[in-house]
């Protein structure tokens, strides 16, 4: 399995499109082959920034991910609007 992690801010005057864009992600993104979770999160005192929490099966399924028609769009749709944009790529450390 492979985490994801990303965090970016929106500029403040594209708010409210970059997020319905954001949510115009979730359901195609969950139907999704080796998507085990995508989470949106917006945080509550910066409304500007937000994290996706992400779990996948394999490397392949988020590059298969990343290259979609829906990621695409989302990109051109929102293209100059984001900042700060990190992905984090994570595995899980077990402690027995």
């Amino acid at each position: 399995m492979l985490t994801i992690v990303v965090t970016f801010t929106v500029e403040a005057e594209h708010l409210p499109f970059v997020t319905s864009e954001l949510i115009k992600l979730l359901a195609p993104t969950r139907q999704e082959a080796g998507c085990i979770n995508y989470d949106l999160h917006q945080d509550l005192e910066d409304p500007t920034h937000f994290v996706f929490y992400e779990n996948w099966e394999s490397a392949e399924h988020l590059l298969a991910h990343s290259k979609s028609a829906h990621i695409e769009a989302y990109r051109v749709a929102t293209k100059g609007m984001i900042t700060d944009f990190k992905l984090r790529r994570m595995n899980a450390v077990n402690h027995e």
